[in-house]
């Protein structure tokens, strides 16, 4: 075995976990779940069927992904953070042909309690602080607080907050890494430096 699994850990045949991946207390992990490379799955997490969760993610305690989630290299779950997959649930009712894909980018963070509603998209190194509702798709680098989340700001992929408006031509350097962004309209990027 290439990955650590704790013995209370139940991983059904078929399930696929990369080299050096690690599936802690409890968890459950079904038959056609692909899990990458060094990846941590905390206490108590459930990954569903259909699910996808790139190299070195880490999903904290209490966290359930459900069918048709994705998750890009990278992305951090908080504890008890919440995927969801149908938009309009009832018990009497089968909704299972109705599962929304949802997409969470390339080093993303989705803070402790906070919730994703299905169909949406989390754009690259995008930030969800703890508590948040999110229900439309976010643009890379946003910062989202609140219910219904509402973009506050942008985040640098160091994961300290800029000095930028919300739109608008502006550039400003991360304190920490030293990597330029620029701002262009509702649109930020990381500038890669000149060779």
């Amino acid at each position: 075995m290439s990955h650590y699994q704790h013995p209370s850990a139940v991983v059904d045949d078929g399930a696929k976990i990369g080299e050096g991946s690690r599936v802690w207390h409890f968890v459950h992990v079904c038959s056609g779940a692909r899990i990458g490379k060094n990846v941590s799955l905390g206490q108590n997490v459930f990954v569903g069927n259909k699910v996808i969760i790139g190299n070195d993610c880490k999903i904290q305690n209490n966290v359930s992904v459900y069918d048709n989630v994705t998750l890009k290299e990278g992305v951090f779950c908080g504890p008890s953070m919440v995927f969801t997959n149908v938009y309009n649930p009832r018990s009497l009712i089968d909704r299972k042909d109705e599962y929304r894909n949802t997409m969470v980018n390339k080093g993303a963070t989705l803070g402790a309690n906070c919730t994703i509603i299905c169909g949406i998209t989390i754009g690259e190194f995008a930030f969800v602080g703890a508590g948040a509702v999110v229900n439309r798709d976010v643009p890379a680098y946003a910062l989202m607080v609140g219910v219904p989340a509402r973009q506050i700001g942008w985040m640098s992929e160091f994961g300290e907050q800029l000095r930028l408006p919300l739109e608008g031509e502006a550039e400003d350097v991360c304190a920490h890494s030293g990597a330029r962004y620029v701002l262009r309209g509702h649109t930020l990027q990381r500038k890669e430096p000149e060779a």
